[in-house]
């Protein structure tokens, strides 16, 4: 059983920066798969990153390769997900993804346990 807590959310003008984090719960953090997913006001969860047991293992969204970073703090039971050079279009709920798994899956369905949220802003 895992239990998150993401944090780190906000409003921040377009061209900022926010960094988000998920704390994890559980005893078998680097056993586990991680993404972030948002779900933007009307419209159907997207996929943005993930990551499994290593950082090699990282997988973006197109739209915002260059821009996010995931990682992971196995010591710290955290993963991050920094985004740079934010555009209106990142408005949305973001939230945090668990499954027992090495590797990231770009599929909602295939992660059991989900965060509450945290709300991203961008103004032009």
């Amino acid at each position: 059983q895992v239990q998150l807590v993401e944090s780190g959310g906000g409003l921040v003008q377009a061209g900022g920066s926010l960094r988000l984090s998920c704390a994890a719960s559980g005893r078998t953090f680097s056993s586990y798969g991680f993404a972030w997913f948002r779900q933007a006001s009307g419209k159907g969860r997207e996929f943005v990153a993930g990551i499994g047991w290593n950082a090699e293992s990282a997988i973006y969204v197109d739209s915002v390769k260059g821009r996010f970073s995931i990682s992971r703090d196995n010591a710290k039971t955290t993963v991050y997900l920094q985004m740079s050079s934010l555009r209106p279009e990142d408005t949305a709920v973001y939230y945090c993804a668990a499954e027992y798994m090495t590797w990231a899956s770009r599929r909602s369905d295939e992660y059991h346990y989900w965060g509450q949220g945290t709300q991203v802003t961008v103004s032009s």
